[in-house]
């Protein structure tokens, strides 16, 4: 078993930026996100564990236990603060190592982020664990997509791959039921968030058929929100160049002194 999640690297600057996808997904995800900040920064995209390059690794067994495998890596890195960038099941673990090593994490930019509530679309959760064909990933995809949306041929084909590796399937199986026991997912308390000292962006698409967007109601006033209209859950997806600006934008905020986001998008 590896000691720690598996890594891509690239870019270069003065600031390290964290990816980290959500439940199903993989490293490659980012790949249009990291090309547009690739010539301002340092990035790392995890395959988190119990997906593709990870899928034996320390950190298995839910949220937590990932979110201190992440932060062992980038300590066995020498790497000191971080950017993270969340999605989904990766936001729930960003925020994890923003509580548990507060020092460490400059900014959270957070895509629909699980455990902010505990509603969820458990069926098209599992639905999306056990697809096993590339028409069956593409479908799962476009069902948690926004109506318009298009997703991009490579991460169709990326995730497909990563399916057809011996034990990936079941694993995500297996992940999805205890993620979405009684057909519930776990929560984050409220109170733990309003600690968080660093600049807090929540993304969340208007159409989300996943995770409900009123799950980012009544956040600590320091976070701020960035509704996307048309959107669904599959953020990076249906969206990257928009993503990339945000994440652009939030890791030159500063502590809780941030003004509200611009753009016709932002609520």
């Amino acid at each position: 078993m590896l000691p720690f999640p598996n890594a891509i690297e690239g870019g270069a600057g003065p600031k390290t930026i964290v990816f980290l996808h959500g439940f199903g997904a993989c490293r490659e995800i980012w790949r249009d996100v990291m090309a547009s900040l690739a010539a301002e920064a340092r990035m790392l995209a995890y395959d988190l564990p119990g997906h593709g390059q990870s899928l034996e690794c320390e950190g298995m067994g839910g949220a937590k236990p990932a979110a201190q495998a992440v932060l062992a890596d980038l300590a066995a890195r020498r790497l000191g603060k971080v950017h993270l960038v969340g999605h989904s099941m990766g936001g729930a673990i960003a925020t994890l190592m923003a509580f548990a090593d507060p020092d460490r994490v400059a900014s959270l930019t957070l895509l629909a982020p699980g455990g902010f509530g505990p509603e969820i679309n458990a069926a098209l959760l599992r639905r999306y664990a056990a697809a096993a064909s590339r028409k069956q990933v593409r479908a799962s995809l476009a069902a948690m997509s926004g109506p318009r949306s298009a997703l991009p041929d490579h991460v169709v084909d990326a995730l497909y791959r990563m399916r057809t590796r011996p034990g990936q399937l079941q694993t995500l199986i297996d992940m999805a039921a205890a993620m979405t026991r009684d057909d519930r997912q776990g929560v984050i308390p409220r109170a733990q968030m309003d600690t968080l000292d660093m600049p807090v962006m929540v993304v969340w698409g208007a159409e989300d058929p996943l995770l409900p967007v009123e799950q980012a109601e009544a956040l600590p006033s320091h976070f701020h929100l960035h509704h996307v209209l048309d959107a669904g859950h599959m953020l990076v997806e249906e969206a990257p160049d928009l993503i990339a600006e945000i994440v652009r934008r939030n890791t030159r905020r500063h502590g809780r002194r941030l003004r509200p986001p611009l753009g016709a998008a932002a609520s």
